[in-house]
């Protein structure tokens, strides 16, 4: 079927393994291609990787939830963390490993579909979960911005041009660029790519970025 998103899930839950597979089952755009308790079983599954892996966060076989996510993400598939409890720092971790999304596991199925399609498409899959522990993280994944980085960067992810985000901030456009520039670096740095303003505006949903949260 075109169109069709094949997904796998990894997760030491036989209950919640069975339960999203009787879920799956009704939704005529995703296709289960696996559902086991390991990476290490996930990667041993034959044929082209599934375009969406819904990951456990803390599996039983002791394994690195960032090392999962590399792995994953380095066969082929997107990542969506899933979890019981929203653990800020895992989930952190998880998303600057390579994640695309975090959920708790009590959202609703169209919640899950959502998600798995937006981050199928590319995107990054957003949940009140990811922005409150963004928003109190303090680890090197979130970059420290001075307040004059902060101002273009929520000016100009907000939608404005780079002359009325200069005009703002009361500096010329090429000061206003050098100051995106250096927003994007330190992203780049702290192993999230920021690269467009869709990238950016992606990071201040994520960050909850106010001018209360960066260095004098």
């Amino acid at each position: 079927m075109a169109g069709v998103i094949t997904v796998a899930v990894v997760d030491d839950d036989r209950m919640l393994r069975e339960g999203l597979r009787s879920w799956l089952a009704e939704v005529e755009r995703l296709r289960l291609l696996a559902s086991v308790e390991t990476v290490d079983a996930l990667l041993t599954v034959g044929g082209r990787p599934p375009d969406v892996v819904l990951l456990d966060l803390v599996l039983r076989d002791g394994s690195i939830p960032e090392d999962n996510v590399r792995r994953v993400c380095a066969a082929g598939s997107r990542v969506v963390v899933i979890s019981t409890v929203a653990d800020r720092a895992r989930i952190v971790g998880t998303v600057a490993a390579g994640a695309d999304g975090y959920l708790t596991k009590d959202h609703s199925l169209e919640t899950l579909v959502g998600a798995v399609e937006t981050v199928a498409a590319g995107g990054t899959a957003h949940s009140p979960e990811l922005a409150f522990a963004w928003a109190y993280d303090s680890g090197p994944a979130r970059p420290r911005l001075a307040p004059r980085e902060l101002q273009v960067l929520l000016d100009y992810a907000s939608g404005l041009t780079l002359k009325a985000t200069a005009r703002r901030a009361g500096v010329s456009p090429n000061t206003a660029k050098y100051y995106l520039d250096r927003v994007k670096e330190k992203y780049q740095r702290a192993g999230r790519p920021t690269y467009t303003k869709i990238d950016m505006a992606l990071r201040v949903r994520e960050d909850g970025l106010d001018p209360h949260t960066v260095d004098p």
